[in-house]
């Protein structure tokens, strides 16, 4: 609606609505989360948090409204007509910026439960965001490199029963989770020092994908694959603010996870190492045609 402003202007006000519509709602939600703080431990914390929920689902509506009235934006979006609010889903996509969050929010927010994601234990020291995921109950996780348990053997599988605790509370009530299986987002230059067969993407991190499945403990059995493309090459927070990412496609589909994937012991059993990996490699394989596919016919 703004979009024919001066890139400059429609850059400022794109970015300063954005940081407004974050702290408006997040001062609604620190007055909330005070209340879950205080009721604990009662029955009155589940309702708190369904309230928690709601304000972050209007902070995402408000940036949704914020792109409709700055940005030129053309989205593609299909998506399977079974989600619902009421299962729980591993969502997975290809990581190109952190475009991509914005989008999966505006592709999935009102169509499944409110999505989280796995967060790094340091994350939550983010300015304003940190506490917000600590109060959305975000699964803060110390992951151990392996050199690291090679030094320190005793802290083996401690990362896994951390995470485990932590999402014990979302066996009860339908969850999204978020996982991007390439762990890191795409450039040229991981594409190659990783050697990467696929054309568009790096390669997956099959454990990733296995250590969040088994930490929920068989409550997450079906998997959203999303692939997100972004046809005129622009695709990071500049350009969107800027008004140059000029066109989104989004193509998703739901593929029901084994209760053998769900509960399967990556790290210590080989054969079920294979077979998850040559499950994960085949869903990557597909996801880089279908990613070649919607490049060349959406420029």
């Amino acid at each position: 609606m703004l979009s024919f402003l001066p890139t400059p202007i429609v850059f400022a006000l794109s970015y300063a609505l954005f940081i407004v519509n974050l702290l408006f709602w997040c001062l609604l939600f620190y007055a909330v989360l005070l209340l879950k703080i205080i009721f604990w431990y009662t029955p009155l914390r589940k309702y708190i948090m369904r309230v928690l929920t709601g304000i972050a689902e209007c902070w995402v509506y408000g940036n949704n409204a914020i792109m409709a009235l700055m940005i030129d934006l053309d989205w593609d979006i299909e998506l399977p007509e079974s989600l619902n609010k009421h299962e729980s889903y591993l969502v997975t996509a290809n990581h190109q910026s952190w475009v991509d969050i914005v989008v999966l929010q505006k592709a999935l927010t009102g169509l499944v439960p409110f999505p989280r994601f796995f967060l790094k234990k340091e994350l939550i020291k983010v300015p304003v965001l940190g506490i917000a995921w600590w109060g959305l109950d975000f699964p803060f996780m110390q992951r151990y490199s392996r050199e690291y348990l090679e030094k320190y053997p005793e802290k083996r599988g401690q990362d896994v029963e951390a995470t485990r605790r932590a999402c014990a509370h979302f066996k009860h009530s339908p969850v999204t989770v978020i996982n991007f299986f390439e762990g890191t987002r795409f450039s040229q230059a991981k594409h190659d020092k990783q050697g990467s067969p696929y054309q568009r993407l790096l390669k997956p991190k099959a454990g990733g994908a296995a250590f969040t499945l088994n930490a929920m403990d068989g409550a997450i059995r079906k998997l959203v694959d999303i692939t997100i493309a972004y046809p005129t090459g622009y695709k990071q927070f500049g350009d969107l603010f800027a008004n140059r990412v000029r066109k989104v496609v989004v193509r998703a589909r739901v593929i029901d996870v084994s209760e053998a994937f769900c509960l399967g012991d990556y790290q210590n059993d080989a054969a079920f190492r294979r077979e998850f990996q040559s499950w994960v490699t085949q869903l990557w394989e597909e996801k880089d045609r279908q990613l070649a596919e919607l490049l060349s016919e959406g420029g």
